[in-house]
This record gives C-alpha cells, sequence and structure tokens, in this order.
C-alpha cells in the first residue's frame, strides 16, 4: 500500500484520479526503476465513471495528499538519469556492446542509431525529448531494415477480441531483485489490412416510406420561413437584386436531457431516441504534446468516452510520425469504455506530425466499417505542422497544397454532400491553422482554436453536444421562380454547396446535417421587373427534401409563396431587420476573408483597415441602429480580430487561427470554439444549440469541481514555446 507507485498515482493523479492499467506486479515497490518514458505517460488524467466497472482495471484513486509535488520532483530526478539508459522512442534499454548501434546528440540524449534515423529521415532536427535543435543528426540508408524484434514508435497493438489488456506489463523480478527488473511489452497483435473489425450494431433501423410532410405540422422537423426585404415595392420600379431570406430551424429533440438525471446511470446521453454516432478520433501524439497538453487530451477524451451513449461507437487513431489505430471501433457499452479508456491511457508523446497519415488510418476505419451508424464524424485534433505531407521534403513551401493531407473519399461532392466531416481543433499558437481550416473545410467539418488548455474539454464537448443531437440528413433546399419574368441571382449560403440553372429559374443549396434547434439563414437575390397592372408579385417558393437520421424516412416540405405588394404609390420603405441581420453577417464574414488574405500578405495595417471600415459600415444599419444582439456580436468579434493583427508576432501566435476559426462558424452557421467562445459569459457565442450549451455545462462543472485545474491550466504557448519537432 505505501509503494513508490501507489504514490506516483496519488501524485500524478491530483484531484481528476490516475486511471492505470493493472500490472502482475503493482504491489511491489519498484517504480524508480521504471523507464522515464512509461512513468511520465501512464498518468492519465481522465473524469470519474462512476457507471464503468473498474474491478478489471484496479482502483482509481482520488489525490488526498499534499506529498504531490515533492514526489513529482524525485521522479523528474530520477527520470533524468533513466532516460541515458532507456531509448525514448522505442522505450527499450540502450545497453553497449548490445549489437545495435547508439547515437548520442549535442544535447547528451542518446537513442537507438535506427530509431532516431528513422525519426529525422523526413528532415526532423529537433531532439524528441528535449526539442533541442540539432545541428549534426544521423543518416540512414533506405534500405536498411529494423533490427528483429525492435518495437516501432510506441506501438499499440490490440487483438481482436472482448478482453481487456494491459498497455505495459512488467514481470516480477526473482528474489525481489529490483535491479533486474525490466520493462517487457505484450504481444502486439498486427494492424488488419481492412479495418472490417467494427463492433456489431443491436439495434435496427425503423424503415419508413416517404411522405410529404406539407400538410401535416406534427411530421416537420424543419420550420420555413421566409422574409422579403420590404414588403411592397412601387409598381414602376424594377430590382436587379431585391433580396430574400430563406430561415430554417431544425425542431428540438424528442426530449432535452434531464438535468436531474442521475450522472451515475449514464451511458446515454438522451434518455429518449436519438440517432447514435460511429466516431473516430484522430490525435496528435508528436514530441510537442508531451507533459501538461497530453495529460489535459486524456481527460478530454475521458469526457467524450463518459458522454457516448451505448450505441455510439468511438474508434481511437493516434499519429505522430506515423499513425496506428490503438482502438477499433466498438460501441460504447461499460466494456467498450474500459477499453477506450485503456486505450487513451497508452498514448506517449513523441516523434514528428503526419497528420495526413493519421487521417488516412481514421477515413480508413470509416471506409471498412462492416455496420453504419446514422451519423458519422472525426475529430482531428493537433498542435504542430505537418512535417511529412505538406512541409517536408521536397514540398512546395512557399504554396503548401493542403488538399493532399485529406484522403479522396473525404472530399465533399457537390452532388452526395458531404461524406465524413472532419472537425478539426488546432491546440496552442504552433499548429497550422491554415491546414487545419483547410482539412475542416474540405471535409464539411469545422476548425476551432484551442487557445488556452482550459477550453480542450468545453470545444470536445460542444462538438459532441451537436453531433449526438442530429435530427436531419440530407437536407437539399430548393428555391423556384414562381413567375415567368423573374430570374434568380446569386445564392449567398456560405460553404455550403449551391448552383443556380442555367435557366436563372430555380436553384438549389446542399446543406446536409442539422443538429437539434439548429438554424440556418440563406439570401436569395431574385430580379423582379417593374408590373404594369398586377397589385401582388409572386416571386418564390422554398422547398426542403432531407432524411430522417433515425427512420430513413425522406421527406418534403413546401413553403408558402412568397409575395410583395406592388402598389403604384408606395410609401416610405421599411427594410426587414431580419434581412438586414442577415446581410450584415455575410458582409461581417467577408471582411475577415479579406483582412485574412490582406494580413498574409505583409500588410497587417491595411487588414486592420479593412475591419475598421466594416464596422463602421455595420454601425449605420438598421439592425445596428435597433441595437440588435447578432450586430453587436459582430462588431465584438472584428474588434476582437483587429486586436490580434496587432503585431507580426501576435497574429502569427493568435490572430490568423482565431480570424480561420470565426470564418468556420459564420460560413457553416456552426458553433465553433476560439477565444473565450465557450465561455457562458462571452459575446461571441454564435450558433450554440441547446445541446451544446448542456454538454458545455456539464464539462464546466466537472472542471469546476477540481481545484487542481487551476494549478494545471495555463497558456498554451506559454508551455509550448520550444518549437515543434520539424
Amino acid at each position: 500500500m505505501g509503494s513508490k507507485w501507489r504514490k506516483a498515482k496519488l501524485a500524478l493523479g491530483l484531484n481528476l484520479c490516475a486511471y492505470l492499467p493493472r500490472t502482475l506486479d503493482d504491489d511491489n515497490d519498484g517504480y524508480s526503476s521504471l523507464p522515464s518514458t512509461e512513468r511520465l505517460s501512464d498518468a492519465a488524467l481522465l473524469p470519474p465513471l462512476s457507471s464503468v466497472n473498474m474491478e478489471a482495471s484496479g482502483p482509481m484513486t482520488p489525490l488526498p495528499s499534499a506529498n504531490g509535488l515533492r514526489l513529482s520532483k524525485s521522479l523528474s530526478r530520477s527520470a533524468s538519469k533513466s532516460s541515458k539508459q532507456t531509448c525514448s522512442i522505442c522505450l527499450t534499454k540502450m545497453k553497449q556492446g548490445g549489437g545495435h548501434a547508439i547515437f548520442t546528440a549535442e544535447c547528451s540524449h542518446s537513442f537507438h542509431f535506427h530509431c532516431i534515423a528513422s525519426n529525422v529521415k523526413h528532415g526532423n532536427q529537433i531532439c524528441p525529448v528535449c526539442r533541442a535543435k540539432w545541428k549534426e543528426i544521423p543518416m540512414q540508408s533506405p534500405s536498411s531494415d529494423p533490427p528483429l524484434g525492435r518495437a516501432s514508435v510506441n506501438p499499440v497493438g490490440w487483438p481482436q477480441n472482448d478482453a481487456l489488456m494491459t498497455v505495459v506489463r512488467r514481470l516480477p523480478p526473482p528474489r525481489r531483485d529490483l535491479s533486474r527488473r525490466h520493462v517487457v511489452p505484450l504481444f502486439q497483435a498486427p494492424e488488419p489490412g481492412v479495418f472490417n473489425d467494427d463492433e456489431s450494431l443491436d439495434h435496427l433501423p425503423v424503415v419508413a416510406e416517404s411522405t410529404n410532410a406539407s400538410d401535416n405540422s406534427s411530421l416537420r422537423t424543419i420550420e420555413i420561413k421566409t422574409y422579403p426585404e420590404v414588403l411592397e415595392a412601387q409598381r414602376s420600379s424594377s430590382y436587379d437584386n431585391f433580396t430574400i431570406l430563406v430561415h430554417l430551424k431544425a425542431a428540438a429533440t424528442v426530449a432535452n436531457q434531464s438535468s436531474s438525471r442521475n450522472h451515475a446511470s449514464l451511458p446515454q446521453l438522451y434518455q429518449n431516441p436519438r440517432a447514435p454516432v460511429d466516431l473516430v478520433t484522430v490525435l496528435d501524439i508528436s514530441g510537442s504534446m508531451a507533459g501538461t497538453k497530453l495529460a489535459l487530451l486524456k481527460r478530454a477524451m475521458g469526457f467524450v468516452i463518459q458522454n457516448l451513449g451505448s450505441n455510439d461507437r468511438l474508434s481511437v487513431i493516434a499519429f505522430s510520425s506515423t499513425a496506428r489505430r490503438l482502438f477499433p471501433l466498438r460501441r460504447m457499452s461499460d466494456v467498450g469504455r474500459q477499453q477506450a479508456l485503456h486505450a487513451v491511457n497508452s498514448l506517449v508523446a513523441n516523434g514528428g506530425t503526419n497528420i495526413a497519415e493519421g487521417l488516412k488510418k481514421g477515413a480508413k476505419v470509416m471506409e471498412d466499417r462492416r455496420e453504419k451508424n446514422p451519423v458519422a464524424s472525426i475529430i482531428l485534433l493537433s498542435d504542430g505542422q505537418d512535417t511529412y505531407t505538406v512541409t517536408g521534403a521536397g514540398a512546395n513551401k512557399s504554396q503548401p497544397n493542403y488538399q493532399l493531407l485529406v484522403p479522396l473519399s473525404m472530399h465533399g461532392s457537390d452532388n452526395t454532400g458531404f461524406q465524413i466531416p472532419v472537425h478539426a481543433f488546432g491546440f496552442g499558437a504552433d499548429h497550422d491553422a491554415s491546414s487545419m481550416h483547410s482539412i475542416s473545410e474540405i471535409s464539411g467539418g469545422t476548425f476551432s482554436f484551442i487557445e488556452t488548455e482550459a477550453v480542450l474539454q468545453d470545444a470536445f464537448a460542444q462538438c459532441i453536444g451537436g453531433l449526438l443531437s442530429v435530427v436531419v440528413q440530407e437536407l437539399q433546399v430548393g428555391v423556384e421562380c414562381m413567375n415567368p419574368s423573374l430570374c434568380l441571382g446569386p445564392l449567398k449560403a456560405g460553404s455550403y454547396p449551391s448552383r443556380v440553372a442555367a435557366d436563372g429559374k430555380t436553384g438549389v443549396i446542399e446543406v446536409g446535417d442539422l443538429y437539434a434547434d439548429e438554424e440556418r439563414d440563406f439570401l436569395v437575390s431574385v430580379k423582379v421587373p417593374a408590373e404594369s397592372s398586377e397589385c401582388e408579385t409572386s416571386l418564390l417558393k422554398v422547398k426542403c427534401v432531407y432524411r430522417d437520421p433515425l427512420t430513413k424516412e425522406m421527406t418534403t416540405l413546401e413553403s408558402d409563396d412568397v409575395r410583395i405588394r406592388r402598389p403604384e404609390v408606395a410609401g416610405q420603405e421599411v427594410v426587414s431587420i431580419e434581412v438586414d441581420r442577415q446581410r450584415n453577417r455575410f458582409q461581417a464574414a467577408e471582411a475577415m476573408a479579406e483582412a485574412r488574405t490582406t494580413a498574409e500578405l505583409g500588410d497587417l495595417p491595411g487588414a486592420v483597415s479593412i475591419l475598421e471600415n466594416c464596422r463602421r459600415v455595420l454601425s449605420e444599419t438598421v439592425s445596428a441602429k435597433s441595437h440588435d444582439r447578432l450586430c453587436i456580436v459582430l462588431d465584438a468579434e472584428l474588434k476582437e480580430m483587429q486586436e490580434r493583427m496587432a503585431s507580426r508576432h501576435v497574429y502569427e501566435a493568435s490572430g490568423r487561427a482565431y480570424i480561420l476559426s470565426g470564418l468556420s462558424s459564420h460560413s457553416w452557421q456552426r458553433a465553433t470554439a476560439r477565444g473565450d467562445s465557450t465561455d457562458g459569459s462571452s459575446l461571441v457565442q454564435a450558433y450554440q444549440t441547446p445541446s451544446m450549451v448542456e454538454m458545455l455545462t456539464r464539462s464546466q462543472a466537472m472542471l469546476l469541481g477540481s481545484p487542481s485545474t487551476q494549478r494545471l491550466v495555463q497558456p498554451v504557448w506559454s508551455l509550448g514555446s520550444q518549437p515543434k519537432p520539424r
């Protein structure tokens, strides 16, 4: 009970609990003899899971002691000594004369020659341990094979059965001679060539025939409203750009989550039926994620695992210099949760950043699965730049092609909508915001900027709050002119694919999925000619076609005709505040995009001027004079962006990512995390749904209940000021 190993659990677990795999000799007093990488990586900061049976994997021990800091310092000193005897890449002992060459860098850290040569062969010149930049690097023939029996960089193989596996196994020493104790990894199951080992679904979809819900309001999952910019227009006047707002709102879930629900009754997020999810998390575990970042990533993943239902399935992909599937697509039953937590707890940070390989592996999980849940998505988190595909050797660094990072199967299609959206999360000041934003745009997902470590779990919570509340799929919005003399102009739909027929009479917007209570606003431009005698003009009609994710039923909804009065003499035109509000949003988004382009060209004063001009124009609009909340929010957001362009350093550290995350949010009309947007007191909370807010509340309540969080959390760039391994 008083072993150093158990004290380490207490010291590293803080008040959030350390969830550690049980070992064969867990009670032996031999913790200090373990390799430093094992000691630093075993402690996963995960939320307590009262609904999960922990007997098979050891207890979760809260921190009641104040001796943790002293123990942590002693562990750090012993870690330094141990790291000189252990290769920090393959985690095995280095012994002179053992048949393997040893490379010692200028920073004094040593590695097996083969391990470090593989790590630097793509141009990385950063020490995986201390991240010092090397002047001399080892070179190796491309034909060299790895030493027999040598493990690759932190491989974690999972046998294809339901048995719980420990991540690291320590053999008991003979006669308790701790000096002879050593680490032996468990058998590493080879990764299958086809990921068709997903766990079967035990629920059958309800099949229904296609129906028309126009005459039955109880069947309507979407509410359609239309607003012409003015209600009457003089009969003798013509309009080349008459604007009509199409407003859509998805229905709420059958019932919202019960706030009084016993937390121990988790696994299902909603008590009533909802569309289950297949979720693949693609996580960066490169060297710069070591320390607090990785610990908080583990805690955030624990929160995700805790809040997935028993019909939801999760797979975990980890990538650094290479990528590996740590956990197959499995249902989050009690057993599935335990296995997922073991997989997350096995993460060890080292190596470079190969985003393309991680996404390729994540896409393969989705493509190869035998069965499919109605909703599917990928969460991608990275704190650095891809050092292999975009900025690696042979790449065009002046004009990087970010499309190379995204597998072709995940590219959006104008005809079929987006298949698997990637919701990308850029972590800290060193991540490549441009690449992460491009990945999300190509796949139809969102881009969030995790500026401080405190936001990581909240950002994940907001994302899954939406994914766990999908009520509409494959939504297609059609507009049709109702008068032969009318002609459609441009459709303002943000990032949603849209097209207008050659004759200008019809147009289509591909929307895809909608979360419960989520809203979409599109501006339709119409050329309206003068009327000779008519007192009223019918402009257009809106039609929505979508699929119910639970029943698979296709439903068609149609709006009433949009009409305006045509008097001979019109009174004073009163512009619709609803139309004006959305015009302001599109105008602000266009200013953000233009300012970002200008800033990338090096003209920060010009970029600031663009944003300032937009703020001035917005302040003169009808909605601004009416103190409309969206207009106030847009002004606050534009001002924040101006401040983040104060200097090149500030722009590189946070300005670019903040602007791109804002653009992602406005172009998809979906909530993203940036700055303090997940804070309840923030003005920038655009597009949050009740399901997202509920999940955020749950996350923040858990964090507020952990006093140690305040000691852990600090700005990311203050911890990651050392350069990312290249």
